[in-house]
């Protein structure tokens, strides 16, 4: 009988933990495909953030966000606070930002959970009705 409850357990367990935003997330290029960094995604102050915890390419460990503006100007792109002030709408996270390191350009934001793909973030960038989406892989 333990043993039942504990694979019940475990599965509620993963099912929950499967179905947030929350965690580790590999970015991975819309146009090449090709795995870039990885971004934990966590809350705080009830608002969720996103930051940059490691990046695949070595040569770019080390750079700064040179195009970047206000206080993450020239900061270091590994550890930079890319996803800013998300909040719940819904069944997605919205009215907050994100930041391309590449070009510190920063674009209202969407983050969702893939519908058939609980480990497939759908990352969303936008300015008006224009909008670019890349799908992010969940980190284990």
């Amino acid at each position: 009988m333990t043993r039942y409850f504990i694979i019940v357990a475990l599965f509620i367990f993963q099912y929950s933990t499967s179905q947030t935003i929350l965690g580790k997330w590999k970015t991975v290029d819309d146009a090449t495909g090709e795995e870039k960094s990885i971004v934990e995604i966590y809350k705080k102050d009830g608002k969720v953030f996103g930051k940059i915890i490691e990046i695949f390419d070595a040569s770019k460990r080390d750079l700064p966000c040179n195009f970047c503006k206000g206080d993450d100007y020239n900061q270091p792109v590994l550890g930079l606070e890319i996803i800013k002030n998300m909040e719940k709408v819904g069944d997605a996270y919205k009215k907050g930002s994100i930041t391309n390191p590449e070009d510190g350009k920063v674009y209202d934001c969407r983050l969702k959970l893939d519908e058939s793909n609980s480990n497939k973030l759908q990352v969303r960038g936008y300015v008006a009705f224009f909008y670019r989406t890349q799908y992010w892989i969940r980190a284990n």
